[in-house]
Order: C-alpha cells, then structure tokens, then sequence
C-alpha cells in the first residue's frame, strides 16, 4: 500500500521497546508504522543520506547537504578502553552518539585543531 505523506502525526515508544510512528495524508487518513529498534537503526543510518539525494535531485546541485547546527559535544571513554565516543547534538534535542578508536580520535582532534586557510580543500577520512 502506498500512501502520501502530509503530516508527522506521532512518534512513540512502546512498552515492548518498538517505535510507533504515525502520518497522516492530505484527506486526515492516518496510517502507523511499528519498528523494532533495529529497524529503526537502520532507518536513521539511511535518512541523511537520502535528504542529501533529495535536496542535490531537487536543486540540481551535487554539491549540497543537509546541515544540522551543532550546539552541544560530549566525549567519553567508551567500558572498552580502546574506544572513545563522542556525542554531537543540536538545540531542538536531535544528536548522534559515534564510536572511535583511538587512531580516528587522534586524526580528528588534529584536522579540528589545525588552522587552515580558507581555500584549503576539505579533509576528509
């Protein structure tokens, strides 16, 4: 069944631990889509990437991506002490938590911390 979306109606966990999301189409016609966590794991991991197709499709630029404003970082030891995490998250509640061996760590605090001129082309890993 395929329905169009006009309207984010819910989002809910339930006493099980799924997620109930909920839409609602142009005429007020609700439909809901239950999730086990994995799922909405691997939801999540394809969302910024299908925005990012969406927005360079739409304006025809490939060079576009969505970009969230960072407001808030934490960095924590990770109970394996060969792991870091950091936690990166925005005003309105929306964050991600990544893992990071110490390598990617030490290449990360570095290309932060360096200055580079304006024209520098972007580092990436």
């Amino acid at each position: 069944m395929k329905q169009d979306g006009h309207a984010f109606t819910e989002c809910e966990v339930t006493a099980d631990g799924s997620v109930t999301l909920g839409f609602a189409d142009s005429n007020g016609n609700k439909a809901t889509v239950r999730l086990t966590v994995n799922q909405v794991g691997a939801l999540a991991m394809t969302l910024p990437e299908m925005i990012a197709k969406a927005l360079r499709t739409r304006y025809g630029d490939q060079t576009l991506r969505y970009a969230y404003p960072l407001t808030t970082w934490t960095v924590e030891q990770s109970t394996d002490p060969k792991t870091g995490m950091v936690t990166l998250g925005t005003e309105d509640g929306f964050s991600v938590c990544f893992s990071m061996g110490r390598e990617i760590q030490t290449q990360l605090g570095q290309a932060l911390a360096s200055e580079r001129p304006p024209d520098t082309p972007t580092l990436a890993n």
